[in-house]
């Protein structure tokens, strides 16, 4: 791969030939069919909503003077990238937890990892004892500890006037 593409890897290959096309002032449209592609599909490509073809950025890349292989290269970075991301973005098994701890927000677009303070902080005020012990087995018992500490049960929706909330008795 071409060392001025090193810097892009893990970014879609499509955004980074838009930028090419930009540079040699080559419009979207007339390059696709003169590959022969459909300029709706090379538009989602430029996008980022489509990945690319090996045979496609062969061509392109025949075209366009490129290494060979470096847009199928730069497709395989982004896949990983992503792969990579959608493992991190792990969540509780929310078959446990109660519908009702989260009723004003959809759950599934929680963010498990920015939130878990208030998450913490909601589930030990209202949540059953399954509930504590899910948020227990995702966060660990340290996290959990600190997030109570560090959090400020006088926030407006909270309904309890206690001054922090109680853990099970086998975490303190």
């Amino acid at each position: 791969m071409n060392k001025q593409f090193e810097k892009y890897k893990g970014i879609h290959p499509g955004i980074i030939l838009d930028r090419e096309l930009k540079k040699l002032s080559i419009r979207q449209r007339p390059f696709a069919l003169s590959l022969e592609e459909h300029p709706q599909t090379f538009n989602a490509i430029t996008k980022g909503k489509r990945g690319i073809s090996t045979s496609l950025a062969l061509k392109i890349e025949r075209e366009l003077g490129l290494e060979e292989g470096t847009l199928v290269i730069l497709q395989a970075y982004h896949d990983i990238e992503k792969t990579k991301r959608k493992e991190t973005r792990k969540i509780p098994n929310l078959n446990i937890l109660s519908k009702s701890l989260f009723w004003d927000t959809d759950i599934h677009h929680i963010d498990w990892v920015k939130q878990y303070r208030a998450v913490i902080q909601r589930v030990f005020e209202r949540g059953n004892e399954s509930d504590k012990n899910e948020i227990i087995r995702f966060y660990g018992t340290e996290k959990i500890k600190q997030a109570l500490q560090e959090s400020d049960v006088r926030n407006p929706y909270t309904i309890y006037k206690s001054n922090k909330p109680k853990l099970p008795n086998d975490i303190l």
